[in-house]
């Protein structure tokens, strides 16, 4: 009968699909590092995403026994990715608005969150991108699941700069409460006052455009932040409109840098080879940051310089300052070979360069060992 057979042609074409996903899935241990991230159950996942996936993927069996009603249902291939890069916990949308305008964000909440303090990092993008293509890119939401740890991703407006990139070079924007910075402090503010999160853990990380940005926020909020990561960015004031910005990514900055008034722990990344954001930048970046430390006398025990190299990615130096008291206060990471790309990063975002080191499991480690308490 033609109803026997449509049947068992949409049998058919199920199990095409469920054998295709299956097949399309990567090994349940992602690595991040020297350590695992969780490995992401289908079993595990709660909501509309895991209702859709046990109703398009699993078989019957597998249906029946979770209670799922067995129904046609269409999924989107970026559905099953956002599932696997994004570990357990819940990525929600939220918003901030103050008199300098509004940002949207997407908050990283862990599945063991249960009121319990937890730390908070803050992500800044580079330009053209969005929290979800930093989040896939940095994985930063399977340590956030691994470690318990808040991750918020504030996104720039494409009104405020056609290529979504941090308007860093505006002096207007290189201020306390004023500009983009009050948007990215109220927005940590308001995950603060909604969530429980450590208020002496809280940490603010950037990539290039980003990376400026998160240079901006470390000096003008050393009360908020307890440490800073830069990836592939510049120095805080390194310029004063877009052309000096230009000039700044190619030579680094053309005029004397704003000095801090106080400097927290921070940890740099940056390609030698990057031909987006000169090498140099970071250079002028440690120098405006050892000024800074301990009343502008810079680190007392010098610097240790460690060399390695990932197994089949990238050489690299890494040189630490340490403070008077032997606490290590700066990290500085330089790639050799390496471009304007998130150091280990997953090639399911965009800007990455997964031949490591991994800079979102070396930011972290730096960050798990700072807090403003101490």
């Amino acid at each position: 009968m033609p109803g026997v057979a449509a049947q068992q042609n949409y049998q058919s074409r199920s199990m095409q699909h469920i054998a295709s996903f299956k097949r399309s899935l990567p090994p349940r241990t992602h690595r991040c590092g020297a350590q695992s991230l969780p490995s992401i159950s289908l079993r595990d996942q709660r909501g509309p995403l895991w209702a859709t996936l046990q109703d398009t993927f699993l078989d019957h069996g597998e249906r029946r026994k979770a209670g799922a009603v067995p129904q046609s249902v269409s999924i989107r291939s970026h559905q099953r990715r956002r599932l696997l890069r994004f570990g357990r916990g819940q990525f929600i949308d939220g918003a901030f608005t103050n008199t300098a305008g509004t940002r949207t964000y997407k908050l990283y909440i862990p599945s063991t969150y249960a009121g319990q303090a937890l730390p908070l990092v803050v992500m800044l993008h580079g330009c053209t991108q969005s929290p979800t293509d930093f989040a896939a890119g940095t994985r930063m939401n399977g340590l956030a699941e691994r470690d318990e740890f808040f991750v918020v991703y504030p996104e720039q407006s494409q009104s405020a700069n056609g290529s979504k990139c941090w308007n860093w070079f505006e002096p207007v924007n290189q201020q306390r409460d004023a500009g983009e910075p009050s948007l990215i402090a109220g927005i940590t503010h308001k995950i603060m006052s909604v969530h429980h999160v450590n208020a002496d853990r809280i940490y603010v990380v950037g990539m290039s455009a980003g990376g400026a940005m998160a240079a901006i926020m470390a000096a003008a909020y050393p009360d908020l932040y307890a440490a800073v990561g830069v990836h592939s960015g510049l120095a805080y004031g390194a310029a004063h409109d877009l052309p000096s910005g230009f000039k700044a990514m190619k030579k680094g900055p053309t005029r004397h840098k704003r000095p801090l008034t106080r400097a927290i722990p921070l940890i740099t990344f940056h390609g030698d080879r990057d031909t987006t954001v000169a090498r140099v930048n970071a250079d002028h970046l440690r120098d405006q940051w050892l000024r800074g430390i301990e009343g502008g006398v810079g680190p007392a025990n010098g610097v240790t310089i460690d060399r390695g190299h990932v197994v089949g990615g990238h050489a690299y130096t890494r040189f630490t300052h340490h403070g008077t008291d032997g606490r290590v206060i700066l990290e500085e990471w330089i790639i050799h070979h390496a471009g304007h790309a998130w150091a280990g990063g997953s090639s399911n975002g965009s800007f990455t360069d997964p031949k490591g080191p991994d800079a979102s499991a070396e930011m972290w480690r730096f960050f798990s060992e700072r807090s403003r308490s101490n």
